[in-house]
């Protein structure tokens, strides 16, 4: 399958190796493309798996609806979920990098009749984030989520996307990819949404986690407080 349509929206995905191993979806962050997880890929389809890489919401010119709560947590989540139906598959391990995340946590929480595993990279649960504004200095390394919440304001830094990105350390091909993605028309107010739908998702908290669960933080994350990342383990079964 090359896309898949929930609620007038279409979204591309790339489907690759075995129809008949065993599934794993693959959630691309901000500002990224399925694309970043071209080479895992290759790794999973050798390994037997199929993988399953979708333009999330706002990511493809077919999905980018206009509302900030479109872009809640239990949207997204519904977008997994039709994924999953259109491509006839009844469970899935599933891996969320960044915003991938929070999709990931409502799969395993919300429906995890659908949920064999999840594997999540760098966010933490949403309810040890909470905790982690309460507890550490998270909010300190979270200005820039406050920031995103202003209109129009956060689309003027566009000029600074490239030079951000590559302070980060990602391959210039992958610089130039995700720049190119957040130039085309109206891509960037939908990606910067995701930020824009928190006060919505906020009021549908995910519970607890009770498929297995693997947590990945980088010790030098810039953005995600070690207190977030250890609290994960409270909410996670």
């Amino acid at each position: 399958m090359d896309h898949f349509e929930r609620a007038g929206l279409r979204f591309d995905v790339v489907d690759a190796g075995p129809t008949d191993g065993e599934t794993v979806v693959l959630l691309h962050g901000f500002p990224q493309r399925p694309s970043c997880h071209d080479e895992v890929a290759l790794r999973l389809n050798d390994a037997g798996l199929r993988t399953l890489a979708p333009a999330q919401r706002g990511y493809c010119a077919g999905a980018r609806p206009r509302r900030r709560r479109d872009y809640r947590t239990s949207e997204l989540t519904k977008d997994v979920l039709a994924l999953l139906d259109a491509a006839g598959v009844e469970r899935t391990h599933i891996v969320g990098h960044d915003w991938g995340a929070a999709p990931t946590w409502g799969m395993a929480a919300w429906h995890p009749d659908r949920t064999a595993s999840i594997t999540v990279l760098s966010t933490p649960h949403p309810l040890a984030m909470i905790d982690a504004f309460r507890g550490s200095n998270q909010a300190l390394k979270s200005w820039y989520m406050l920031f995103f919440q202003l209109p129009l304001l956060p689309e003027l830094v566009r000029p600074l996307l490239a030079k951000t990105l590559r302070d980060t350390g990602l391959p210039e091909e992958h610089v130039n990819a995700n720049v190119s993605a957040m130039s085309e028309p109206g891509a960037l107010t939908a990606a910067i949404n995701w930020y824009r739908g928190l006060p919505f998702s906020i009021r549908e908290p995910v519970g607890r986690i009770g498929v297995p669960t693997t947590y990945i933080w980088g010790r030098n994350d810039f953005a995600l407080s070690r207190f977030a990342a250890e609290r994960t383990a409270t909410y996670v079964d």
